[in-house]
């Protein structure tokens, strides 16, 4: 169990949706965002995703090597859906879940990745700044599509990128990560800048739109998520 060994910070996850917005207000000045780990030092990176089916969550943690992306370890946990579906406020729908099945890892991996935001949020403080801030985990964002911000058309060749901004600051990058497809929106969730999430992404992506993390998480997700209730 990694429970024992996680500096968890505590608070309630049964709030009104008002009530979430308050708590991310308070809790987003304590996100890091300077790099607290040196990336060729980076030995352990974890993808989170995930699933959902008749009001039934299944959170995968899937750990690989960061060499080479081979898995180590993975874990999952199932939970009712206690919060409703609001932009800005996914990490109240899947925090419990997620933070049940990262407890069941045999150590802490030195890297999360999100399949979602990290600050590129309305009160920057998205899912991966969240999770990442209460398991104190270095932790990126990594989502399919824009939760706020503007931004112009990274270039089509792989590994081009733009800055993607709200008001007036940067908060996150466009990120091209394979030829001709749709770009990710990056952005450092906890103890990460910008920059290094930009190269463990790229890193990561190995021929996909996504980065393997986020994949192998997904794909696992769905098939541990019950068929019936």
């Amino acid at each position: 169990m990694l429970k024992k060994q996680m500096s968890v910070i505590h608070h309630p996850w049964d709030l009104s949706p008002k009530e979430a917005i308050e708590l991310q207000k308070q809790l987003a000045p304590r996100v890091i965002h300077k790099s607290t780990l040196k990336i060729n030092r980076i030995r352990k990176i974890a993808g989170i995703d995930t699933a959902y089916r008749d009001g039934v969550a299944c959170a995968a943690v899937v750990v690989l090597q960061f060499e080479d992306l081979k898995a180590l370890e993975s874990e999952t946990a199932v939970r009712p859906i206690d919060f409703p579906y609001v932009p800005g406020l996914l990490s109240f729908r899947e925090g419990p879940v997620i933070l049940e099945a990262l407890h069941k890892l045999k150590s802490p991996p030195d890297l999360l990745i999100f399949d979602g935001q990290g600050i590129a949020h309305p009160r920057r403080f998205g899912i991966a700044s969240h999770i990442g801030l209460l398991v104190d985990i270095p932790s990126i964002g990594c989502a399919k599509t824009k939760l706020v911000g503007h931004y112009d058309e990274p270039q089509p060749e792989q590994g081009r990128y733009s800055y993607l901004t709200d008001q007036g600051k940067t908060i996150g990058a466009v990120v091209r990560t394979c030829k001709a497809v749709k770009p990710v929106f990056v952005s450092g969730g906890h103890r990460v800048n910008l920059r290094d999430s930009i190269k463990l992404v790229l890193h990561c992506c190995k021929g996909y739109r996504l980065p393997e993390t986020t994949r192998k998480a997904d794909k696992l997700s769905r098939k541990m998520l019950p068929k019936t209730i």
